[in-house]
């Protein structure tokens, strides 16, 4: 019995069956979810976001996800999603958030002025430093997985040409501290005044080198002025820079597998 779900499965009745108080008003697929089907669903009680993995793999990582959410819960400045993991009749995990209102700093991050952008340089370092500054002590053992074997098993399950020049690095480098592991800019949440809210998609998450996730906010496109300010507050430069070239070589193997796997889904976001 497969593990995952597709495009082509009467999702709507799952979600229906999720939310057997909520009057359903309209169902959008977002179109940019990789390593899910991402649905978003307007209720009269509110709006949520449901994602269902795509494969075998992202179906185990689905259950990392909710256990890191609900384990950083109130426990950094910012928002992060208090996550329900469920499971269909066929026993396969989905889960369900309600949704942070707001936009992306990936749909913002061109058109916001030299304090809202130095501003979101500060608060995204801030939260990276709080969250790496957790303890871990007591943290479910989905939580304590190392980023490491994260995207050695990634690259493995999903790229023909494998990166293990990188994988050396990342496991060389590698602390125990909590990383968000997929810190890129649309994982990150403005308010309607262009301020940091909250952080969302733990997919990745685990034990690691804080400077993986400050990579991950530099390996994409953005203003120079925004970088200048994000990596004034770090130091290690070099291997900051590094672990860069790493997560873009990471980004490039993923998205070909997207490609060739699932072309209905929008990689604008490289």
């Amino acid at each position: 019995m497969k593990s995952y779900f597709t495009e082509d499965e009467p999702l709507d009745k799952t979600i229906a069956e999720t939310l057997p108080d909520r009057r359903i008003i309209e169902t959008k697929h977002i179109l940019t979810g990789w390593t899910n089907i991402v649905i978003e669903v307007t209720t009269d009680k509110g709006a949520y976001f449901f994602r269902f993995p795509r494969n075998p793999f992202w179906s185990r990582m689905i259950v990392k996800d909710a256990a890191v959410c609900n384990f950083v819960d109130g426990k950094t400045s910012f928002y992060t999603p208090q996550m329900k993991l469920c499971y269909d009749a066929k026993r396969r995990p989905f889960s369900v958030h309600e949704k942070i209102e707001g936009y992306t700093l990936g749909d913002r991050i061109y058109h916001l002025s030299h304090t809202a952008l130095t501003g979101a340089a500060y608060d995204v370092a801030k939260f990276i430093k709080e969250l790496s500054g957790i303890d871990l002590r007591g943290a479910p053992k989905e939580v304590k997985y190392p980023l490491s074997d994260f995207l050695h098993e990634l690259d493995y399950e999903h790229y023909e040409k494998h990166i293990d020049a990188d994988h050396n690095y990342i496991k060389k480098t590698e602390m125990d501290k909590l990383v968000h592991g997929d810190l890129n800019l649309g994982n990150i949440l403005l308010d309607e005044n262009d301020k940091v809210i909250g952080v969302i998609d733990f997919c990745f998450a685990g034990t690691g080198n804080p400077n993986m996730d400050v990579a991950r906010i530099v390996s994409r496109p953005a203003p120079e002025e925004f970088e200048k300010a994000f990596l004034a507050q770090f130091e290690n430069g070099d291997e900051i820079s590094r672990m860069k070239t790493a997560w873009k070589h990471i980004d490039n193997g993923y998205a070909e597998h997207i490609r060739t796997h699932f072309p209905e889904i929008n990689l604008n976001q490289l």
